[in-house]
């Protein structure tokens, strides 16, 4: 499968640069612009990443009094997912990555995945800033690749369906439909539902969708606006399954190679960014909802009961697939924990 090749490309590249020399911490010392590289337009009413990024780029430039500044590049123009993560471990640079580039270093990520694990942005924001679980996900990745996880951006609110065959409103109106996923968990999710899921990278999304490749995916409101999907799709369906995340991560000699004063003017800039940048986008994301009905798409709003369908078909077979993919069962206690969702270990 080719996420199983991509997780031992990175796992190799991750121990060769782990056993590598203090050259890179020296190198790192007197580099002054660093390259972040991240998915999607350079549109801030498109792309709450890119908000993010540039709020992060003049934070560090003024905070280290432009000691350290920031060289954006947007729309995957450093490579693809997998590539990016390379690059981050060899050499001294930032990158925005999603699931599928962080999931081959650390498979453990996809349990803060699981379909329902939180009510709203605070819950999941808690999750991520103050919780046991991400934590030690932090200390994982550190160890087998020399990656600082440093933030959880979000990308623009909750995941939601589109599709241009049927209204979905309940599970079974999955029958048969294909749809794009971002990785492997969503192939899970789209099959316990009834549906398939075929893996295709963001850039090559719009194209599927037109073509037929696919006919449905998933993703918060404001990626459907960025990568034009409404265009393609017809029903948009606000199922609230699961938190719409990424992850700037930076390689670890470049940022332990700073002096400490310079190193804690960095992070406080990443705090600080990411906090202006979750404010813009839960303030947007009704905004958005607007924008896609009024381009044409029918929205479809769940009852409360349909939701429950939709949890205790997913969570399930979510969980039997994180079990199946051989993730201990240690983390999915901490996670549920966490997230105050005990009954579920039950």
């Amino acid at each position: 499968m080719m996420f199983d090749a991509s997780r031992k490309s990175i796992k190799t590249l991750a121990t060769a640069c782990l056993v590598g020399s203090a050259m890179m911490a020296t190198q790192a010392m007197a580099q002054t612009t660093i390259n972040l590289g991240y998915n999607g337009a350079p549109d801030p009413d498109k792309n709450a990443v890119h908000v993010f990024a540039t709020n992060l780029q003049s934070l560090v430039e003024e905070k280290t009094n432009g000691e350290i500044q920031l060289r954006l590049y947007p729309n995957s123009m450093l490579g693809e997912e997998q590539e990016r993560m390379e690059q981050t471990m060899s050499s001294p640079m930032l990158n925005i990555a999603s699931f599928a580039g962080v999931s081959p270093i650390a498979d453990e990520i996809f349990v803060s995945a699981i379909p329902f694990l939180f009510d709203d942005f605070d819950a999941a924001r808690d999750f991520f800033d103050e919780g046991s679980y991400w934590q030690e996900v932090e200390k994982v990745v550190k160890e087998r690749s020399g990656i600082d996880m440093l933030a959880v951006v979000e990308e623009g609110g909750f995941l939601a369906f589109t599709n241009n065959k049927t209204p979905i409103s309940h599970p079974d109106d999955f029958a048969g439909l294909r749809f794009r996923a971002m990785d492997p968990s969503q192939v899970a999710l789209y099959e316990a539902f009834g549906a398939s899921g075929t893996p295709i990278p963001w850039t090559e999304v719009y194209m599927a969708l037109r073509t037929g490749v696919a006919d449905g995916q998933m993703n918060p409101p404001m990626y459907i606006i960025l990568g034009s999907l409404h265009e393609v799709q017809t029903y948009l369906t606000l199922a609230n399954i699961q938190y719409s995340n990424q992850f700037l991560v930076g390689n670890g000699q470049m940022i332990e190679g700073w002096e400490e004063e310079t190193r804690n003017a960095f992070l406080e800039a990443v705090a600080e960014a990411n906090q202006q940048a979750r404010e813009h986008n839960e303030a947007q994301v009704e905004e958005r909802i607007a924008y896609l009905e009024e381009q044409g798409m029918e929205v479809i709003r769940p009852s409360e009961e349909e939701l429950l369908a939709f949890r205790e078909i997913g969570q399930p077979a979510y969980l039997e697939w994180l079990s199946e993919r051989g993730i201990d069962q240690h983390w999915i206690a901490l996670a549920l924990e966490d997230a105050g969702h005990e009954e579920l270990l039950d």
